[in-house]
């Protein structure tokens, strides 16, 4: 799905090498379910709500990276 992977690349690209690195490229579950883009990843207690588009959630990582809340 070419908006899971746009999102993936967000990720990464916030966490790069020295965050989870490849392990979060690969264990990240991000998934869309009841009209919102999810994130998953290991550790946490249940999903993050990202938004309904892919360019939200984009967005949504970008902010949390950028407060260091919880993903850097």
């Amino acid at each position: 799905m070419e908006g899971e992977q746009r999102i993936r690349e967000t990720l990464y690209d916030i966490l790069g090498e020295e965050g989870c690195g490849t392990a979060c490229r690969d264990d990240a579950d991000i998934f869309y379910d009841e009209g919102v883009w999810k994130l998953m990843l290991c550790g946490f207690m249940e999903p993050w709500p990202l938004g309904a588009t892919v360019e939200q959630a984009r967005v949504s990582l970008e902010n949390l990276g950028a407060m260091r809340f919880g993903l850097s």
